[in-house]
C-alpha cells in the first residue's frame, strides 16, 4: 500500500514506523557508530540514508511472501524491532524519517519516524504524523521536497524561537524508495549548532573590542608624538604635557596587554584544579596594604572585617587568589568617592547556600558563577563593598563579558581594561569557586567570592572585627 494513501485511524502509519528500523542490520549500526564517532553531521546523515536504502532493499528482497509480517508472534517481533529502535532513538542528534507520495499533495508529507531528540525539540507526542505539524520553517519544509521529489541534498540553517533560542543545521537526504510502490522517503537529521555560533561570536567580538581598545591610546600616541615633532617641540610646557598624557596612554596599553596575556593563561589552565593552600584572611590584608597607597591618594578607608591568621584557609593558588582579590578591592576604591569606605570581609565555614545567599533583599542581585558542589563542602567567603554610584539590575548578567562597561559611569583618571571580573570569573571557575554581585543604585555594590575550604586543619574560629586601615 502507498505510504501517503494512509488511513484516517493511522494504524498504517505506526505499522510503516515501527517496521522500517527493523531494516538495519547489525552491520549498519557498527557502521553507524562508527561514523557518528568519527565523522560530522552531513557523513553521519549520509550513512544513516545509505545503511536503511540498501538494507530495506535486502530485507524486501528476502523475506518468503507466505511469511507476512503479521504471522510474526508478537515477542518475536518486539525482540527484532527493540535493539535498533532504541539504539536510533537515543542518538543525540534529532532524527526524523519522512514520507510524500505526490508533489502537489502538500498535506501528504509525514514523518514515520521521529527519534527522542526530534520529539522533544518539535513537541511530538506521538510517532507518525504531518510532517508540517512538527516542523513549520518554510525553508526546511522546501528543502525536503527538494530531497523527496528532486533526489537532491539539502542543508538548511535555521533558528528556533523562545526565551532561549537555539540556531539548528538541517541536513535532508532523499533515501530511494524501494522497487516497488511510489512511496518516496527522505531522511531529516539536525544539528545543534548554537554554542559554536556563540562561541565564534564571542571570538569575533572579543577581537573587535581588543583592536579597539588598542587602536584608541595608539591613535592619542601618534597624535602627541607628530605635535611633538611640530610647533611644540619647542614649548616646555607643551611637551611635559603631552609627554606626561603619552606616558599614561602608554601605560593603559600595558596593562591591556597584561591582563590579556593573564587571561589567556588562566584559560589554558581552567580545567586544572590548583593543589596548593591559601590562607584568605592573609592575602586580603597584603592586598589591602598594597593598595593602601592608591586608597590615600583619594582619601578612601578600608574597614576590614577578617579572621584571624588559620582561620580561613582555603584550596588555591596564592597568586591568582590575589588577583582576584586585587581586582575586586581595586574597582571598589575607583568607585567610591572621596571620602568613602571600603568594607573588606571574610567569613569562613559556609555552606554553599549561605555563602551565595543576598545580603540585602532590597538590592539587585545575580549569581555571575555557580559551582558544582557537594552538600557537605564548606566555603569561604570574601565580600568587598564599595559605596559608589551602584548597578543597574540590566547590567548585572554582561559584568563578566570581556571589555564590558556600564555606560555614564566613570572610574576616575585610572581607567580599567574591562577585563577585571571576566578574569575573576574564570580563576574563580578554574577553583571550583562562586561568584556573586548585589546592588542598589545610589548606594553602592558588594561582590563576593566563595572558594572551597581546604579540607584538614583546625575548625574555623568566630568572626572579629580588624583594625581599619588606610
Amino acid at each position: 500500500m502507498p505510504l501517503a494513501n494512509l488511513p484516517p485511524d493511522g494504524r498504517e502509519s505506526r505499522r510503516a514506523s515501527a517496521s522500517w528500523p527493523i531494516m538495519i542490520g547489525p552491520g549498519a549500526i557498527l557502521a553507524l557508530a562508527v561514523v557518528g564517532v568519527a565523522q560530522p553531521a552531513p557523513a553521519l546523515a549520509a550513512a544513516v540514508a545509505s545503511a536503511v536504502v540498501g538494507i530495506w532493499a535486502t530485507r524486501r528482497a528476502e523475506r518468503p511472501a507466505a511469511r507476512p509480517a503479521a504471522a510474526l508472534a508478537p515477542a518475536a517481533v518486539v525482540e527484532e524491532e527493540a535493539p535498533y529502535i532504541a539504539i536510533l532513538d537515543r542518538l543525540p542528534d534529532p532524527l526524523m524519517v519522512i514520507a510524500a507520495e505526490e508533489a502537489d499533495d502538500l498535506t501528504g508529507r509525514r514523518f514515520l519516524f521521529a527519534n527522542s531528540a526530534a520529539r522533544d525539540l518539535f513537541k511530538i507526542q506521538q510517532q507518525g504524523g504531518l510532517l508540517v505539524t512538527a516542523v513549520r520553517n518554510p525553508r526546511v519544509l522546501e528543502a525536503v521536497d527538494e530531497a523527496l521529489f528532486g533526489g537532491v541534498d539539502g542543508m538548511v540553517e535555521f533558528e528556533t524561537g523562545g526565551a532561549q533560542g537555539r540556531a539548528w543545521l538541517a541536513y535532508v537526504r532523499p533515501l530511494k524508495e524501494a522497487s516497488t510502490g511510489r512511496s518516496r522517503l527522505a531522511l531529516l537529521a539536525l544539528r545543534d549548532e548554537t554554542d559554536a555560533r556563540r562561541s565564534e561570536r564571542t571570538r569575533a567580538d572579543f577581537l573587535a573590542n581588543a583592536s579597539h581598545e588598542l587602536r584608541t591610546p595608539l591613535a592619542s600616541l601618534s597624535g602627541f608624538i607628530e605635535t611633538l615633532r611640530g610647533h611644540a617641540k619647542d614649548d616646555p610646557g607643551a611637551r611635559d604635557k603631552f609627554l606626561g598624557i603619552m606616558l599614561a596612554q602608554a601605560e593603559r596599553m600595558s596593562r591591556l596587554i597584561d591582563d590579556l596575556m593573564s587571561l589567556s593563561r588562566i584559560e589554558l589552565n581552567e580545567h586544572i584544579a590548583p593543589a596548593g593552600r591559601v590562607d584568605l584572611a592573609m592575602a586580603a590584608i597584603d592586598v589591602i596594604d598594597a593598595l593602601g597607597p592608591q586608597a590615600r591618594e583619594k582619601t578612601v578607608t578600608f574597614d576590614p572585617v577578617l579572621p584571624p591568621r588559620g582561620g580561613a584557609v582555603v584550596d588555591g593558588d596564592r597568586d591568582q587568589i590575589i588577583q582576584v582579590i586585587q581586582n575586586l578591592v581595586d574597582n571598589a576604591i575607583k568607585y567610591t568617592p572621596e571620602g568613602g569606605v571600603v568594607r573588606v570581609e571574610i567569613f569562613p565555614g559556609l555552606p554553599a547556600e549561605a555563602a551565595a545567599a543576598a545580603r540585602d533583599p532590597a538590592a539587585a542581585r545575580m549569581s555571575l558563577l555557580t559551582p558544582d558542589h557537594d552538600p557537605a563542602e564548606r566555603y569561604a567567603v570574601l565580600r568587598v563593598t564599595d559605596k559608589g554610584p551602584g548597578l543597574a539590575r540590566e547590567h548585572l548578567p554582561r559584568l563578566t563579558e570581556r571589555f564590558y562597561r556600564v555606560e555614564g559611569q566613570k572610574s576616575g583618571e585610572r581607567s580599567g581594561t574591562g577585563l577585571g571580573l571576566a578574569i575573576v570569573k574564570h580563576i574563580m571557575n578554574r577553583h571550583r569557586g562562586g561568584l556573586t554581585v548585589e546592588s542598589v543604585q545610589g548606594e553602592g555594590a558588594t561582590f563576593g567570592v566563595y572558594l572551597p575550604m581546604a579540607k584538614v586543619g583546625p575548625p574555623a574560629p568566630a568572626v572579629q572585627r580588624a583594625p581599619a586601615e588606610a
